[in-house]
């Protein structure tokens, strides 16, 4: 399988080459079509498999790198649906050690998921829209 681009630039999975015309995938719908071999030009150094995961939301897929397990991803749909929340209601309210808590927000804030907020005067943390939309995409 390799990564192809139509003339107008879109990129799709190539499943099948014939002579005059290739079966392609549409990583972003699962539709299959053919497509005349002179109107696709192969994507050099792309792998099929980011190719694929390109059909998943961009807010999405940064979701499910960011988190690691049930716990990260429930921390952020916490601050997401709490939000904003104050650092020490966090510690407070969840079973995470404070380093754990910090490590956690410091890669939901690197992936742009979580923003520093002020609540009550301290420190606290905001989803951002990126998470929110993304979140509502995963719970659909």
């Amino acid at each position: 399988m390799r990564t192809v681009r139509d003339e107008s630039g879109d990129r799709y999975l190539l499943l099948k080459q014939s002579g005059e015309s290739s079966r392609v995938r549409d990583p972003a719908t699962g539709e299959e079509r053919y497509v005349d071999n002179d109107a696709l030009s192969v994507v050099e150094g792309e792998s099929p498999l980011a190719t694929s995961a390109r059909g998943v939301p961009e807010d999405v897929r940064r979701v499910i790198a960011a988190v690691h397990d049930d716990r990260s991803l429930g921390l952020l749909a916490e601050i997401a649906d709490r939000g904003p929340v104050g650092i020490r209601e966090l510690l407070d309210a969840y079973d995470l050690c404070e380093s754990d808590l910090h490590g956690l927000l410091a890669e939901f804030r690197a992936a742009g998921l979580v923003e520093e907020a002020r609540v009550a005067g301290e420190r606290g943390y905001d989803a951002t829209e990126t998470a929110t939309a993304a979140l509502d995409a995963l719970r659909d």
